[in-house]
């Protein structure tokens, strides 16, 4: 009969309820979204090494004249329009996870690298500098960053160390891309490294307070 016990034991333990995890990752609109699909601004993590070097989910490649954008419900990367002006984008652009804006935008990031990647990817970027913008009005700042795994830039440390042509290239493409929608930018000085931690270290506190401290309540 021992056979016989020991089948009923495993059955007991077998039906035994599993705890669910503690809700941890699943936040704003990736609460009313399908199971299993994962949200690029919530489910990627920011990584260990945030606010210097941090994960990045790219929306536009370099070259660019469609401006594609995070769709907040789905998670998914959408085409918002195709530029009004004769420009590209000058570098890949994207936003960091898990960061929150006074806009309710995750942070942007341009991230200087060799080669254009596909929209909806994600990489490693190293933070280099802070663009501080007005876009019609309001503060619209932009991370200045390098990809940390390009050989070729990954050892740049702060903006000064980047031409003074590519940082001017940068500025007229952001003054210039929504002139012929006939709204107004304004972007002003470029600021150091340590602005740009300082910027993304606030983005993530943001995102903790208003996010997930909402959640639990």
């Amino acid at each position: 009969m021992a056979p016989a016990i020991e089948a009923v034991e495993k059955v007991k333990v077998a039906s035994t309820p599993i705890k669910p995890p503690v809700l941890n990752e699943r936040i704003l609109s990736s609460m009313t979204r399908r199971p299993g699909s994962a949200h690029s601004w919530h489910d990627l993590e920011i990584g260990p090494d945030a606010p210097t070097i941090f994960n990045c989910v790219i929306e536009i490649p370099r070259g660019s004249k469609v401006k594609y954008e995070l769709d907040k419900k789905t998670g998914l990367i959408m085409v918002d329009r195709v530029l009004y002006s004769s420009v590209v984008y000058p570098h890949n652009y994207g936003f960091i996870p898990r960061t929150l804006c006074d806009d309710s935008d995750p942070m942007d990031v341009l991230v200087i690298m060799q080669e254009p990647v596909v929209p909806g990817c994600f990489l490693r970027a190293k933070a280099i500098g802070l663009m501080p913008m007005i876009d019609q009005g309001e503060a619209d700042d932009k991370i200045i960053a390098v990809c940390a795994d390009d050989p070729e830039y990954k050892h740049f440390n702060d903006i000064k160390e980047l031409p003074p042509h590519r940082l001017a290239e940068i500025r007229r493409f952001f003054e210039d891309y929504k002139k012929n929608e006939n709204k107004e930018v304004a972007v002003n000085d470029f600021l150091p490294a340590t602005a740009a931690y300082e910027a993304i270290q606030h983005s993530m506190d943001l995102y903790a307070t208003y996010v997930v401290e909402g959640l639990r309540r």
